[in-house]
C-alpha cells in the first residue's frame, strides 16, 4: 500500500471507531434531559431513577466520544495537510464556532450537570442538561456544515495567488442544503441509536421483572421515538437520493451498480460484479424505482458511472472518477438493511405497549438486547457510503484525495500510526463495552448511590468548615 492508501485507511479507522459512539451522544442525551424535566415537574422518584441511570450511561459514552474526537483533527495536520491548507480558510470559521460556541457550551454545562446536584438550585441542574444537550446539537450542526462543503462546495472562489479555496459567501456556507441534509439524518440516526439502546436494556429487566415502574416507561419512550427516528431516516435519506443525484451523480450511480445511463432507472436488490467491480456479472432489478427514488417520477434518467467517467476525464483531465463501487454498493445495504430492521423493531415494541404486555408477545423481547449493535453498525456503513462514494474527490470537484495528503509521510510512518490508533482504540471500545454493559446490569440502585456521594455537601465531609461559616 501506499502512502496515500494507508493515510485513507488510518483515517476510516479512527473515524469509524469515533464514530461508535458519536450518534448514541447526540441521542441518549435528549432522552436523560425528558427524564430529569419529568422528575422537575412531577417529583416522582422513579424519574430520578431513569435520569441517572440513562444518564450513567451517556457520560461513559460521551467521555470516549471525546478521547476518540480529539485525534481526528490531529490528523488533518499529520496525514492531511495540503488539505487543511486547501480548506483552511473555509472551514476555519466553522470549526471555531464549533470549538469555541457549541463544545464548550456543552463541555461547561456537562459539568455542572454531573458535579451541581445538591449545590446548584433544581432549575439550575435542570437547565444543564438542557445546555448540553442544545451544545451537542450546536456541536453536529457545525461539523456537518463542514462536511456537506466538502460534498457540495459553495459560497468560496478559488484564489488565484494561493490555489486555495477562500471563503466569501459565508450565508452559502450556512445554508448549504447538503450540509442539513446531513444534520437532519445525522440527528435522527442518533435518536434511532439510543432508542434501541433503551429498548434493549428495558427489555431486558422487564423480562426479569426488575424495576418495572422505572423501565417500562423508558421502554416505552424508546419505542415511540424509534419509530419517528426511523421515519425521518427514511425520508432524510430519500431526500439525500434526490441532492445526490444533481450534486454528486457518480456516487449515485456507484452505490446502485449503474454502469451505464437508465431511463427510467431500476433499483437494484443484488448485483454481482467481476473482480474489477467496475462490470456487471448478474443482477436483480426492480424497474422504475430508482428513478422514483432519485426524483420523485418514475420516468427520471440516472446516468450511469461509464457516461460519467467519460465526462469527468474531458472535464477534470484524465483519472479514475469512479468510486470503489463494491464498498459503495455494501455499504448503502447494510445501512439500509438495518434502517428497515430498526423500524420493524421500534413498531414490535410500540405494539407490545399498545396491547398492554401480553405474554404471548412480551416474550419475544428476550431478542430486543441483541439488536442493540444494529444502529452502531449502520451508523458506520452510512459514514462509509458517504464518504467513499466521493472518491477520488476529497472535496467534490476540486481536490482530489491522493493532492490532500502530506508530502513528507513515508510508508513507514503511517504504518506504525494506523497499527498504534488500531490497537489503542480497539482496547479502548473494548473498555466502553464493559463499562456500559455492567453499568446497565447494575440498575438505579447503583446509579443513585453514586449520584448521592457526588452531591454531598463540603460541609458534611469537613465538619471543622461548619465553624467556620457560623
Amino acid at each position: 500500500m501506499d502512502v496515500v492508501t494507508l493515510s485513507r485507511l488510518q483515517f476510516g479507522v479512527t473515524t469509524a471507531f469515533h464514530f461508535l459512539f458519536v450518534p448514541l451522544t447526540l441521542g441518549l442525551v435528549w432522552f436523560v434531559a425528558y427524564f430529569q424535566t419529568m422528575y422537575y415537574r412531577t417529583g416522582e422518584e422513579r424519574y430520578r431513577r431513569m435520569t441517572k441511570f440513562w444518564g450513567k450511561l451517556f457520560l461513559v459514552n460521551f467521555g470516549m466520544g471525546i478521547v476518540t474526537g480529539i485525534v481526528q483533527e490531529f490528523q488533518f495536520g499529520m496525514n492531511w495537510s495540503e488539505y487543511s491548507r486547501f480548506v483552511g480558510d473555509v472551514f476555519g470559521a466553522l470549526l471555531a464556532i464549533e470549538a469555541l460556541v457549541a463544545f464548550f457550551l456543552e463541555s461547561v454545562f456537562i459539568g455542572i450537570w454531573i458535579f451541581g446536584e445538591g449545590r446548584v438550585s433544581k432549575q439550575v441542574h435542570l437547565f444543564s442538561i438542557w445546555m448540553a444537550a442544545i451544545g451537542s446539537l450546536f456541536s453536529s450542526i457545525w461539523i456537518l456544515l463542514a462536511n456537506g462543503w466538502m460534498q457540495h462546495p459553495v459560497g468560496h472562489i478559488i484564489n488565484p495567488e494561493t490555489g486555495n479555496a477562500q471563503l466569501v459567501d459565508i450565508v452559502a456556507l450556512v445554508t448549504n442544503p447538503k450540509g442539513w441534509l446531513l444534520f437532519q439524518h445525522a440527528i435522527s440516526a442518533g435518536m434511532a441509536t439510543a432508542a434501541v439502546l433503551l429498548m434493549g436494556v428495558s427489555a431486558w429487566y422487564i423480562l426479569r421483572k426488575r424495576e418495572l415502574d422505572v423501565f417500562k416507561p423508558s421502554f416505552t419512550t424508546g419505542a415511540i421515538v424509534g419509530l419517528l427516528a426511523a421515519f425521518a431516516l427514511l425520508m432524510t435519506g430519500h431526500e439525500q437520493g434526490m441532492e445526490m443525484r444533481l450534486y454528486q451523480p457518480m456516487k449515485l450511480a456507484a452505490l446502485e451498480a449503474i454502469w451505464e445511463t437508465e431511463q427510467p432507472a431500476s433499483f437494484s436488490l443484488l448485483t454481482i460484479g467481476n473482480l474489477s467491480g467496475k462490470q456487471e456479472v448478474w443482477s436483480i432489478r426492480i424497474p422504475y424505482l430508482m428513478s422514483f427514488l432519485a426524483c420523485n417520477n418514475f420516468e427520471c434518467e440516472i446516468r450511469g458511472v461509464n457516461d460519467l467517467q467519460v465526462e469527468y476525464e474531458a472535464l477534470y483531465g484524465p483519472g479514475d472518477y469512479i468510486p470503489l463501487m463494491v464498498a459503495t454498493y455494501w455499504s448503502f445495504r447494510i445501512m439500509v438493511g438495518f434502517g428497515f430492521v430498526l423500524l420493524g423493531v421500534s413498531a414490535f415494541a410500540l405494539l407490545v405497549v399498545l396491547r398492554g404486555w401480553p405474554e404471548k408477545l412480551t416474550r419475544w423481547l428476550k431478542w430486543m438486547p441483541y439488536t442493540i449493535p444494529l444502529p452502531f453498525a449502520a451508523g458506520v456503513a452510512g459514514w462509509v457510503t458517504t464518504e467513499m462514494g466521493r472518491q477520488p474527490w476529497v472535496v467534490q470537484g476540486l481536490l482530489t484525495t491522493a493532492q490532500a495528503v502530506s508530502p513528507n509521510l513515508t510508508v513507514l510512518d503511517v504504518s506504525i500510526s494506523l497499527a498504534g490508533f488500531t490497537l489503542i482504540y480497539s482496547i479502548l471500545t473494548g473498555i466502553m463495552i464493559m463499562l456500559m454493559r455492567r453499568f446497565a446490569m447494575e440498575g438505579t440502585e447503583a446509579a443513585l448511590r453514586k449520584s448521592v456521594d457526588e452531591a454531598t455537601p463540603v460541609t458534611a465531609l469537613h465538619p471543622n468548615l461548619v465553624g467556620a461559616q457560623d
